[in-house]
């Protein structure tokens, strides 16, 4: 039997060829689907059997609810992606942007700048009073909520990683292999804010989600790897939903503030109504400025 060795292409993080099958350009998106739609289908009814989502899903019961609908399905994702890279495209995990070393150090620092850039987003919708404070870290009176919110950042390191490794990192690459990256940076944008898309969901919030992707796309793509993102995407999500007492793409964490109890006082297109400050004005602000660094970075 002749191995047949795809011929390199240029691609967003090494051009490492893919000894396998790589899917046709028009079949990621369903495929991307796919992967996310198995892990949730197979963990709804046990865990709703157990409490822990309702028929839809979502999570019930607060943190532990949320750690369960963020840990099971996630973590099978992402082995399912792995999986089809290492065994059916047959290429190095390098070529979806988990290139070595410094993976752990890139990771920590993005965590440190999600955090900041969340902080900023949230502060902006405090300083223009749209949310007033109704309390000052609440969870330090709980060790039960402290020791949720740590299990958070675990549970939320998992599902931000696992998105990036689909969507910045499997998505965009193939893609970009088939296509190039301008094609690239817009299917994973479209088809991110698709699976996140709720009927009824302001424009706002749809093209705040749509921003987020094309920030995270144009990080990957001047770091020539994820794991910044990756640890960006954790520690947005983490701080969002523990440090605030506000929701985290519409979702509530169930525990106390970690940093300050704020509460909604002015109209949505400020505050993001009940997506959270992701739905706001001052999230598209900071990720539009975000977008733009990345973009005068990578043509400079």
């Amino acid at each position: 039997m002749i191995e047949r060795i795809e011929k390199p292409r240029p691609a967003p993080y090494s051009d490492e060829p893919a000894r396998g099958w790589l899917p046709w350009g028009a079949l990621t998106p369903f495929l991307t689907i796919v992967f996310v739609v198995i892990p949730v289908l197979a963990t709804l009814a046990p865990m709703e059997a157990m409490g822990l989502v309702d028929g839809w899903g979502d999570p019930i019961g607060g943190a532990r609810g949320l750690i369960a609908f963020l840990l099971p399905p996630f973590a099978l994702t992402g082995l399912l992606v792995l999986g089809w890279v290492r065994f059916v495209e047959r290429r190095p995990l390098a070529t979806i942007g988990l290139t070595r070393p410094g993976g752990p150090r890139r990771f920590l620092l993005g965590l440190a700048i999600g955090v900041g850039t969340i902080f900023a987003v949230v502060a902006a919708s405090w300083i223009a009073g749209a949310l007033d404070a109704a309390g000052y870290a609440p969870a330090f009176a709980s060790p039960a909520a402290l020791g949720n919110i740590a299990f958070l950042l675990l549970a939320f390191a998992v599902q931000s990683s696992v998105e990036e490794i689909l969507f910045r990192g499997w998505l965009l690459s193939v893609i970009a292999r088939k296509f190039n990256i301008v094609a690239a940076v817009a299917v994973t944008s479209i088809v991110f804010a698709f699976l996140h898309f709720s009927p009824g969901q302001p424009w706002l919030v749809t093209l705040n989600i749509l921003l987020f992707s094309v920030f995270a796309c144009c990080w990957a793509l001047k770091a020539g790897n994820i794991w910044g993102v990756m640890g960006w995407h954790a520690g947005w999500n983490w701080l969002l939903a523990t440090g605030f007492d506000l929701p985290v793409t519409g979702l509530d964490a169930g525990v106390p503030a970690l940093l300050v109890r704020l509460v909604r006082v002015g109209p949505d297109w400020l505050t993001g109504g009940a997506q959270g400050p992701e739905g706001s004005i001052f999230c598209a602000v900071v990720l539009t400025a975000g977008i733009a660094f990345f973009a005068r970075r990578r043509a400079s």
